[in-house]
């Protein structure tokens, strides 16, 4: 792995885990364009947190089509030139379905998707945050998004299965899967060094990068 030849990479994580920090910061030390997710724009995310098996489906349904317009736009604008970060896979959405959805809104969410004529971008490099369902909803508490005081440990809980579930058999890009619950990456510059040495030393396809508590 080089990061310097890395046109495509993306930050993933369950809520809380702090891919958006790092996403910003690696793009800012490798001098690279920044793509985020909007949540602030989804109109049904507040009633979601409030509701989730009630406003799950328009909820998804709205970042479906975010994220595609997002990554349409960075395709068609030839972004990929110059290297991007994103925080957002756009297979991320069928994770929050199989969690949020009941099993025949999860049907028409996948018939929608089905639907949608979209072959989204491969990232040269996946930055996995795998985080403990107690520390993201200690995390969530402390950053104070009113929005987000309402989710339960259990949907994060389930939420967080669902990633590692699914990051077990991703195989369509290099996977760097981070243990990050005793690192701050966010705020802390040795440990975000740490992580991009880690990662420039990659041999294989899936590497592990863990450090203990202190």
């Amino acid at each position: 792995m080089n990061l310097e030849r890395c046109r495509y990479i993306v930050v993933e994580g369950p809520i809380g885990a702090g891919k958006t920090s790092l996403a910003r910061n690696m793009a800012t030390r490798l001098n690279c364009s920044l793509v985020l997710e909007q949540p602030e724009t989804n109109p049904f995310l507040a009633k979601f947190y409030e509701d989730i098996a009630r406003h799950a489906l328009s909820t998804q349904l709205f970042f479906l089509l975010q994220r595609k317009q997002q990554l349409q736009a960075i395709k068609e604008e030839n972004t990929f030139a110059h290297s991007v970060v994103s925080d957002f896979l756009f297979e991320k959405g069928q994770l929050f379905a199989d969690v949020a959805l009941s099993g025949i809104e999860r049907k028409l969410y996948q018939q929608i998707r089905e639907q949608i004529p979209f072959e989204a971008p491969v990232p040269d490099l996946v930055i996995y945050l795998q985080v403990a369902p107690e520390v993201l909803i200690k995390r969530i508490h402390q950053r104070g998004n009113a929005l987000e005081q309402s989710i339960s440990e259990d949907y994060l809980r389930r939420l967080a299965e669902r990633y590692m579930q699914f990051f077990h058999e991703y195989d369509r890009a290099p996977v760097m899967i981070v243990n990050s619950e005793h690192i701050d990456l966010a705020h802390n510059i040795a440990d975000l060094d740490l992580l991009l040495t880690r990662i420039d030393q990659m041999r294989s396809a899936r590497e592990y990068f863990n450090v203990g508590a202190s």
